[in-house]
């Protein structure tokens, strides 16, 4: 819920096309860098419930929660730049998604660089969904 919280922030603030790319990116960023390990726990909570059905549904309410928050921040720029989405909130959600992951692993095996990749990869995918 925090975090969420946080992208709805940068969503309803947002006043113009580049501050929301920026700050989406930046937003991503710190929170990849500051909950790693919280994220970790929810890659491998994600991947258990492919596994053990009582994780199920608590993780398909999670991921239905980062879905919207995703969507939000890619309506917003939509809406910024005054056209509609090129995609569905699942197909943002899973390129993000995948982002994210990449960028992870890449933090946690000590790769300097996947903070900035993470937030030039968050300018790129929403220039493209949108």
């Amino acid at each position: 819920a925090q975090c969420t919280e946080r992208y709805d922030a940068i969503a309803a603030h947002a006043t113009d096309a580049e501050a929301l790319l920026r700050d989406a990116g930046d937003g991503l960023a710190a929170t990849l860098s500051h909950d790693a390990l919280m994220h970790r726990l929810w890659y491998d909570l994600r991947a258990q419930a492919l596994f053990e059905e009582s994780f199920r549904l608590d993780v398909a309410d999670i991921d239905a929660s980062l879905e919207r928050m995703i969507w939000r921040i890619v309506a917003a720029y939509a809406d910024l730049v005054g056209v509609a989405p090129r995609c569905t909130a699942g197909l943002a959600y899973a390129a993000f998604d995948g982002l994210f992951q990449q960028a992870l692993l890449r933090h946690l095996s000590g790769d300097a660089a996947a903070l900035d990749d993470l937030r030039s990869g968050t300018r790129v995918l929403l220039t493209r969904l949108v």
